[in-house]
């Protein structure tokens, strides 16, 4: 663990650091923009043209969280490293490489709507997501039970922490097809029917659970940061 008093250990770990911290801030600046936003598009005394100009807003958005969340990992993985985490080398390339890999998943899937590769990038966006929540977990208790992580608990909160807000976003997906439903028909000019306004807050409904479960996990994943620069024993708190 850096010793809190104690300057980075570069300005390469200082750079890594300042990235990491950004990646934090516009996650849950973004992931907030985007829930104001969409009651703009739920409002049904707003006209087609108003709520579909509030959809657009909320899209582009929301694209802000999930670059966040696809570089966090590698950003993360690599200032574990600089603080003297154990990588072996084919871990380490899997690190650096999901990062670009998977933003490069989320533009495509962003921009390029309707290409000729969507499909299947969708495919490979979310065989990432089932990979980071399956594996992460796998990987953390690996490197516990061989010791590689005793000097270092806060990572594997973070891990775990982690593995489960890619999770939520998941089950957000799984959720919110009736409300993509409602943002394509006003973007093309249409005025939602009661049925279809209904089916939009019923799926709002069911994904705000996993917003807000994004929010917290998000903050305790910055407060284990803050604690770990503050020097906290965390063998206190996790019973060591």
């Amino acid at each position: 663990m850096i010793d809190p008093n104690t300057s980075y250990l570069g300005a390469g770990h200082a750079l890594v650091v300042i990235i990491h911290l950004l990646l934090f801030v516009y996650w849950l600046g973004g992931d907030l923009g985007v829930f104001y936003s969409s009651k703009f598009v739920a409002r049904r005394d707003l006209q087609p043209e108003t709520r579909a100009i509030a959809s657009k807003i909320m899209l582009d958005l929301d694209l802000v969280p999930r670059c966040c969340m696809a570089l966090m990992l590698t950003v993360g993985g690599i200032l574990t490293e600089f603080i003297g985490v154990p990588h072996p080398a084919y871990q380490m390339v899997g690190i650096i490489l999901l990062g670009p890999i998977w933003l490069f998943c989320v533009l495509y899937l962003h921009f390029a709507h309707g290409g000729a590769a969507h499909a299947a990038i969708t495919k490979f966006d979310m065989f990432i997501r089932w990979a980071v929540v399956i594996g992460l977990p796998i990987s953390v208790w690996w490197h516990w039970d061989s010791n590689n992580l005793g000097d270092y608990p806060w990572v594997a909160g973070k891990l775990i922490l982690f593995s489960g807000l890619v999770l939520c976003g998941i089950m957000i997906r799984r959720h919110l097809g009736p409300f993509i439903n409602a943002v394509v028909s006003v973007r093309q000019g249409n005025q939602l029917s009661t049925e279809e306004d209904d089916a939009l807050d019923k799926s709002l409904f069911k994904v705000r659970v996993f917003v807000f479960m994004i929010w917290a996990g998000v903050f305790l994943e910055g407060v284990i940061g803050i604690l770990n620069r503050s020097g906290v024993d965390y063998t206190k708190i996790f019973g060591g």
